[in-house]
């Protein structure tokens, strides 16, 4: 803690912080995981009992606390300063020569432990316990992850041998996965097989498939169509001959991994930064839109500095006096600002997906806009 925070004021102003930040934390996680568990219990029947819906409500927990930790923050270091101007202790720092600049500087200082802890629950234990959660459901309620389309996942691969071997060639592959069952299984598989022209070369159908150890996939009941193009006289009207084969068991080698399919199935705005990392080399990698991922990625890299902009989105509360009101309008003018922000945020990020915006610029302004606040605000209040 001290070497940390070195000045007595500083492990003070620390102290109050954690302190009202961790009671606020708490009370709004479990209001969140209230309302949560009210919206699981339509889904309680069979095997799917009311304690497994617990704890599948109980794991997403991690997940929650990366995205209240900012207005945690925010509303607990309102509520401190408030209460050190109501009672003048921030007017007794301000004249032993607290200025602005050393303010910031001990906010900085604050955030570190926040960021550190918003990192973990969003890199680490957030996505692990869901993943858990998602099987524990999953797995109650005998159901498979499917996507959002009728047909299920589409994903595009790249092209290799006919017998699913060998070096990349030139064309392409699109990959379409009816069902993702647990412990990496697929169902309903169908893929599409084109050259560098945008010729049909094949058709492959498989009832079920599984991704083995090292990196194969394994597919079960296959039915292959391949195309070939006869010699003709008149290049105006070619003529294709059709074979069909069927494989009890056959081997493919792919890009498209269990990790890449499960990425499919859950929103940008759900993945870790790693996860959302090698999905878009996949992307860039066959030459897919990654505007979206990226916009997404950045935020990720970005949010943990949020938890700064808050604090200093709380200090100017420390300079107002008591007349200008009362500290739970304060802390409700807090509220509302993390709010307006989350909704900017948000709001930002679909306005740069359609104007095309660099995704680093649209993921940094709406945290620029606020902290620009911060100091405009800050300047204020001080020479008030």
């Amino acid at each position: 803690m001290k070497l940390l925070f070195p000045f007595i004021y500083e492990r003070y102003l620390a102290k109050q912080i954690y302190a009202a930040f961790g009671f606020i934390l708490f009370a709004l996680v479990a209001l969140f995981l209230f309302f949560d568990i009210l919206s699981e219990l339509g889904s309680v029947q069979g095997q799917y009992t009311l304690l497994l819906a617990l704890l599948h409500v109980l794991l997403k927990a991690p997940s929650r606390i990366s995205e209240i930790i900012p207005i945690a923050g925010l509303i607990g270091s309102i509520y401190v300063f408030a209460m050190l101007a109501s009672q003048s202790e921030f007017t007794i720092l301000r004249i032993a020569g607290l200025d602005i600049k050393r303010s910031l500087i001990t906010l900085a200082k604050i955030s570190l432990p926040l960021i550190a802890l918003t990192l973990i629950m969003s890199e680490w234990v957030g996505p692990y316990s869901e993943a858990k959660s998602d099987l524990i459901r999953m797995k109650a309620m005998g159901s498979s992850y499917s996507s959002q389309f009728r047909t299920g996942v589409w994903v595009k691969d790249r092209l290799r041998d006919q017998d699913g071997s060998g070096p990349i060639r030139p064309g392409v592959r699109y990959v379409n996965v009816g069902k993702i069952d647990k412990d990496n299984e697929i169902s309903n598989i169908r893929m599409y097989e084109f050259d560098d022209a945008y010729h049909l070369l094949s058709i492959r159908s498989a009832l079920s498939g599984y991704f083995d150890k090292s990196g194969i996939w394994i597919l079960n009941d296959v039915i292959e169509m391949r195309f070939k193009e006869t010699k003709q006289s008149d290049p105006l009207n070619p003529v294709f001959s059709a074979d069909t084969f069927t494989h009890p068991i056959l081997t493919l080698e792919s890009e498209v991994t269990p990790q890449i399919l499960s990425v499919l199935l859950i929103s940008p705005e759900k993945m870790s930064i790693l996860s959302l990392g090698r999905f878009i080399s996949h992307l860039r990698d066959n030459k897919q839109n990654t505007e979206r991922h990226s916009i997404a990625f950045w935020k990720k890299v970005v949010y943990p500095f949020t938890i700064f902009v808050m604090l200093t989105l709380a200090l100017p509360f420390a300079y107002l006096k008591m007349r200008t009101g009362g500290v739970g309008i304060k802390v409700f003018g807090g509220i509302m600002l993390g709010m307006s922000f989350q909704l900017f945020n948000s709001l930002f990020s679909n306005v740069g997906l359609l104007g095309s915006w660099p995704p680093l610029l649209t993921a940094l302004t709406p945290l620029l806009v606020y902290f620009l606040l911060a100091i405009i605000g800050l300047r204020w209040v001080a020479k008030a």
